[in-house]
Formats: C-alpha cells, structure tokens, sequence
C-alpha cells in the first residue's frame, strides 16, 4: 500500500474520541464578548447563565473587560490584590486562587491551541510529501513500463 493512501487511511480512520480540542474562553470578535457554551458546573467569572437555555454562557462585558486589565495588573501587584479590586470593581466575588487558577487555565489553552496548530502544520506537510514522493515513484515505474 503506498504511503500517502496508508496515512490518508489511518487519518480517516481516527475517532473523535482521540482528538482532544482545547475549550473556547473569552472569544471576542470585532471588540465584542461573543457567548460560548458551558463545559462545566460553575458558571466562569465573566459570565451568566443564558435565561432561555442552560448550555449556553453569555458574556458580561464589564467583568470581561475588568478581568483584561486585571491580568495587566498581575504583573505589579499580589493576585490577592488584584482580586479584591476586580470584586470592588465587578460587585462580583472572586478569590485570589480563583483569579490564579482562571489566568493559568487560559495560559495553558493558549499555549495547547499552539501546539495542537503547529502539530497539525506538520501532519499536512507530511502528507504533501508523502504524496510528492508517492507520484515520483509510481511515476518512474509508469514510465518504465512503457
């Protein structure tokens, strides 16, 4: 079986099971917060439940845009600080370690999404060459034939 048919098979024949896909967090397009679906049992500083349906979060735009100048304050000042003032400032409650652990998760998903998007970057020039090489060598034999 020739190389390029081999991977196109055994990439086809992938479940999504084995995929893992890095979840979506604070997406805003054209300088506005867009909803994203729930993937947990607590609702994210950030965010409310939708009145209409349970799986859907829509975006509070203040505590958003709050929590962006709080991870620009991180860089100065105690997380326990920064979240005191993010609670004075949103009249929403969030702790010290909740701030620390929401600014690690999204650091970590940051650099998953990178990695996932090189590694897919690879795959597809793998496959190109794999074809290429796949086309020089039929090709050869084609033209030994006749």
């Amino acid at each position: 079986m020739a190389l390029c048919c081999y991977l196109q098979k055994k990439q086809m024949s992938r479940t999504a099971g084995e995929w893992k896909l890095p979840q979506p967090t604070d997406i805003k397009e054209d300088d506005e917060w867009i909803a994203i679906p729930r993937i947990a049992r607590t609702v994210p500083f950030g965010y409310k439940l939708d009145e209409n349906d349970s799986s859907i979060l829509r975006p509070i735009p203040q505590e958003l845009d709050s929590l962006e100048q709080a991870r620009q304050h991180i860089k100065q000042y105690s997380y326990r600080e920064v979240a005191n003032w993010l609670s004075t400032r949103t009249e929403r409650y969030i702790s010290h370690v909740g701030l620390r652990k929401r600014l690690a998760h999204e650091q970590q998903r940051k650099r998953q999404i990178t990695s996932l998007r090189k590694w897919a970057e690879y795959a597809e020039t793998a496959i190109e060459k794999a074809k290429e090489l796949e086309t020089e060598r039929l090709g050869a034999r084609a033209a030994a034939a006749d």
